[in-house]
Parts: C-alpha cells; structure tokens; sequence
C-alpha cells in the first residue's frame, strides 16, 4: 500500500498539506438539485409528498404517516430482543455517556451592583429537537445515545427521531438505543425527506426548533439548506483522524487505530505524525500485513492511498503545531507524556490521550461526546454537548436610579448613530414628566 509521506522540513510542506488535506466535493451540484426538490416537494405537499418519496427512496408502501411511527412498545420489545451481553454493554455506554453530560447542563445566573440594578442569563431548553439516524443495515445505535441523552439532560421535552427503514428493514440495535436514551417519538423516515418533514412540519410529523445527527450527502445538503428555519448542529464532512506518536507505541495499534477511521469511506483521512522516521516504516509494514484480514480492506485501502498521509516532524512542539494546522476531528496523542504535549494543542475536536487510549471507545462507550467538528473546523467548533440544547435570554432589570444614570448615557450613544427614538426612549426614564 502506497500512503503518501511528507517531511515537516520540506520547503513547500504546509501548502503541500492544505492541499493534501482538501477532498474532492465534485458532484454536489446533482446532490444539491435532487434535494433542493426533494425539500420543497415536502414543504409544499407535507405527508402526502413524504409518503410518495418514502415508496420511490426507501421502496416502502404505505396509506398514511401514521403508519411509520414506531411505538413505545415496540421499541421496549426491541430491547428486550437482543443478547443480555449486548443490553448490558449499551446500557453501560448510557450511562457514562450520561454521567459524563451531566457535568455540562448549564444553569440560570444572575448578580445585583450597588444601585440595585441586577443582570443576569436565563437558561432554558429547546422545545423540541428532530434527531436523525442512519439505519437499515447499517446500524449506528451509538449515534442514538451521543446524541439523545445530552438533548435530554438539557430538558428537551420533544425529542423526534427519524431513521429509514429500507424496504421495512428495520435495526433492534437503533431501536433500543432510542428506548435507553428517552426518545419520545420514532418515526422510520430516512433523506433529505425526512429533514425536510422536519424542518416544516407535515400532517403527521411535528415541526421541530433544530435537527441533529449524522447522514449522507443529501441528508446533509437537506440540513444547510433547512438551517434558519431550524438551527443544526453542524455539516459534517468525512471522518478524520490524526496521531501524534513518539515512536514508543506498538506500530500494530497505531496502524488499527489508523484503519478504524479508514474504514469509514473512501473520504476518511488518517494522518501519522512522527518524531521516528524508522517509526513511521514499522507501521507501514503494520498496515501492509493487518489490511490482509481486514472485511472493509477495499474502503481502508482506498482511503489510506488517496488521502492518508504520514508525516515526520523534527520533534513534538512541530508535530503539535502541524496538528494545530490540521485542526483535526479526533486526535491520539500517543506519547510518554501526553500531559504536556496538550499544552501546545489549541485545535480538536476530541483528544485521546496516552498510548492505550483509543480513538475507538471514544465513538461507543468512554463517556465524551462523538459528534465532532471536522474538516478543519475544530478551529471554532466544539463536539456536540448539552450546551447544544440550551438557549441563553439575556436578563436586565434596571432600578430607577441606574435606569436615570444610563438613560443619559444610552441616549447620547443614541443620536451619535443617528437613532432618534432609541434616544428620547432612554430619556423618557429620565424625564420625571413623562411618568
């Protein structure tokens, strides 16, 4: 396998690896034109649109609606359907996901100054959030608690899940998932469609205030182009991974850990950085003979050959500051002392840290978020939290003394920009005659 090698002291490295860190996007232009359709179809026709698009996309015939809401029951059935190893291991995933989330609920604040004025943020959940799964054979059942239980520990009271059900194939996995996480209502909807439905509303589903998850290219054009009439969390693009080693960690688990965002898509970048260049061969030779048994060897090697990169650095401080550059989804810091080096690390979404931590328990059951920013975006994003659920008022409550003291103030600014009523509003608390 032939993975592309660059040297942090080549002349022209850095723009050799914007360029290297771009992905090719061709094709949106017929992605964008079926969803634009798709949407407005939905926008104008509501259920009777949803059910057409449902028979043509997802070759599943029904009447109404109605009949593609999932019930209470049928998702407890769901749980207690599959093996007591795997209900106890989801469970567990629940519940460090959720004891990890509890820590970010934000809370209401307020303080008082000396005239007797006080300020302060209300905090208060969204109403009701639309939350979309990948399903039929795929089976993404931790996408359902990643992003479920931060909704619910927020206090959403609405939660509606939509995920497809190809030709009514549906996932125990997905469906207990949801019945762990308090999803209130599940409808087996999938596509642009089903961001659309939400987004609007129809006869049958409910029109909800934002829309998270993760999706394919339509879902995700569905998303930008819904984005005002809701909010979302985010466009995601095609899962990454970068990992800082120092040369000390098995060259088989960097490899595996290097395969497990591989296997993803063909998209999916996978960057090594190293201090060791004979480092960077031993995992090469890793990689040669692990992708042998590997049941996703086609996808892992395509997307290593194309967009994997190993990188050597003269030491950590520019391996850290080449992962800055990068602004990667999830980053390894697999060295002696990880401690330190996270000092020098500003940009990532998620940081694994240590040699036996894995990017991959981070995805199912270490407790952290796995809905993370990615083509580069870490910059100025963070993983999905609580915090995405929540809205903040601002709080102002003046006393007659402050609002006298600062009418005077506010009106002058006022008339400076031109705002007349702006200012003779801030003047009237002044103005005892007009009480």
């Amino acid at each position: 396998m032939n993975i592309k090698i660059q040297s942090a002291k080549d002349k022209n490295f850095f723009s050799d690896l914007k360029n290297n860190l771009e992905f090719d996007s061709s094709g949106n232009n017929e992605v964008q034109k079926i969803t634009k359709s798709i949407v407005s179809d939905i926008k104008r026709q509501g259920d009777k649109a949803l059910i057409k698009l449902t028979g043509q996309l997802d070759h599943l015939e029904v009447n109404s609606v109605s009949q593609l809401e999932v019930s209470k029951a049928r998702l407890e059935k769901a749980f207690e359907s599959i093996p007591e190893k795997t209900k106890k291991d989801l469970t567990l995933a629940a519940e460090r996901i959720n004891n990890y989330h509890l820590k970010q609920k934000g809370e209401s604040w307020s303080y008082e100054d000396d005239d007797g004025s006080s300020y302060g943020q209300k905090i208060t959940p969204i109403d009701s959030v639309g939350l979309y799964v990948p399903g039929g054979k795929a089976a993404y059942p931790s996408s359902v608690l990643m992003n479920a239980i931060p909704a619910k520990i927020a206090g959403v009271k609405n939660l509606i899940m939509v995920v497809p059900t190809p030709a009514g194939e549906q996932n125990e996995l997905v469906f207990a998932a949801a019945m762990i996480a308090g999803v209130d209502r599940v409808f087996t909807i999938g596509g642009a469609q089903a961001i659309a439905s939400l987004a609007y509303g129809t006869e049958t589903i409910p029109k909800v205030d934002k829309i998270v998850g993760p999706g394919n290219a339509y879902v995700a054009e569905a998303k930008r182009l819904v984005f005002g009439t809701v909010g979302i969390d985010m466009i995601a693009g095609p899962s990454e991974i970068t990992i800082i080693c120092d040369g000390k960690t098995n060259p088989d688990w960097v490899a595996m850990d290097l395969f497990s965002q591989a296997e993803h898509d063909e998209l999916s970048q996978s960057i090594l950085i190293s201090i060791d260049n004979q480092f960077l061969k031993n995992v090469q030779e890793s990689i040669n003979r692990l992708i042998k048994d590997m049941p996703r060897k086609k996808i892992i090697t395509t997307s290593l050959e194309n967009r994997g990169l190993f990188i050597l650095a003269k030491d950590l401080s520019e391996a850290a500051k080449i992962s800055n550059f990068i602004a990667p989804e999830h980053l390894e810091l697999s060295v002696e002392n990880p401690n330190l080096l996270l000092e020098e690390i500003s940009h990532a979404g998620a940081i694994f840290m240590g040699k036996n931590t894995c990017e991959a328990v981070g995805d199912y059951c270490a407790g952290p978020n796995h809905v993370l920013p990615t083509s580069g975006t870490a910059r100025f994003s963070s993983p999905l939290g609580v915090y995405d659920f929540q809205k903040r008022s601002s709080l102002i409550n003046l006393s007659a003394k402050t609002a006298h003291s600062l009418g005077g103030v506010a009106s002058n600014l006022a008339m400076g920009e031109g705002l007349f009523a702006h200012a003779e509003s801030a003047k009237y608390r002044i103005n005892k005659k007009n009480e």
